[in-house]
């Protein structure tokens, strides 16, 4: 019989270390031919909007997708995981914890194989629920010894980042200001849902890596024009997905600034087609949109995780 898993059971079995190893592989297949993912498709209602992406990871046996509403009261998320061969539902777990992790190894792996190996001190925009797993898989991908964060609710920050230097051992601390957060930063993230830049071009140290990964819409934007003119490597999870999301690559798409050829994405680098990182001064990004087969990914080593726990409920399907 299938599995259900609820967001405790979820919690209790994943951690970060297997969100990094389940997204590396679905990039890895990806680029190599061996998985499918389809852009995020949409139907909208005044009141709620419902979310669906699908894919399928053949080489390690499942196809799948993830299912989620958004609304005022709140979103909702359901992975559902099928065996790749026969077709028979194996589990369907609620995904708003694993999604959270999920979206934050994305960065941590991007930061893992684009940033300087010494990368130390880190700067981010946001302090919400998304930007917990961001910091959190950064931290884990490199050896950080501060992160500076900088959010609009300075109460809602300083619990932030209590909570965050105990989750990580690492120095977890409010900025004092937006350009705080650049200035003298060898990484940075965004993780908001800003309609404006975040930050000023000028502000960026050379060799920065940027994740930047809240603008997933065309009225979202949080990194400028004249910020990613600096940068010399533009990588993406996935060119359909950016092409149809990324907010931040819209205007130099439209006029002309950026090509579709200058895009690359993160598993092309893990399999060594890309070069990436060719220079410590060198200035990169990584646009985060997601993926399904991202979730299926870690959904599935969750399930593994949870049947050797004896977790979950039993479906009558």
């Amino acid at each position: 019989m299938a599995l259900f898993l609820s967001e405790a059971d979820v919690k209790q079995v994943l951690s970060m270390e297997m969100a990094l190893d389940g997204v590396e592989s679905a990039h890895r297949e990806l680029s190599l031919g061996q998985a499918i993912d389809t852009p995020r498709a949409r139907s909208r209602l005044p009141q709620t909007a419902l979310h669906i992406l699908q894919g399928a990871l053949p080489a390690q046996g499942v196809i799948g997708y993830k299912a989620y509403t958004s609304n005022r009261s709140g979103n909702r998320f359901l992975v559902h995981l099928f065996d790749a061969v026969t077709g028979v539902l194996r589990a369907v777990m609620e995904a708003d914890y694993l999604g959270m992790i999920r979206t934050g190894a994305a960065s941590g792996l991007a930061a893992k194989i684009l940033a300087r190996p010494e990368s130390q001190v880190a700067g981010v925009f946001g302090s919400g629920w998304q930007a917990e797993g961001h910091v959190r898989a950064i931290c884990t991908a490199l050896p950080l010894k501060l992160v500076k964060v900088w959010g609009r609710d300075r109460d809602k920050l300083q619990a932030f980042c209590l909570r965050l230097t105990e989750q990580t051992g690492v120095a977890v601390v409010p900025a004092a200001s937006a350009e705080a957060v650049v200035r003298g930063s060898d990484l940075l993230g965004t993780v908001t849902t800003a309609t404006r830049p975040l930050f000023e071009a000028e502000w960026l140290e050379p060799g920065c890596h940027i994740n930047a990964a809240g603008s997933n819409a065309l009225i979202r934007q949080e990194v400028s024009e004249a910020a990613l003119k600096r940068c010399d490597l533009v990588c993406v999870d996935s060119v359909p997905v950016a092409l149809a999301e990324a907010g931040d690559l819209f205007p130099l798409l439209e006029k002309g600034r950026l090509h579709t050829r200058q895009l690359i994405e993160l598993g092309e680098v893990l399999v060594g087609r890309q070069a990436g990182r060719t220079s410590a001064q060198q200035i990169s990004i990584f646009e985060s949109q997601g993926m399904a087969i991202q979730d299926l990914a870690v959904a599935l080593r969750v399930l593994a995780a949870a049947e050797r726990a004896g977790l979950g409920a039993e479906l009558p399907l």
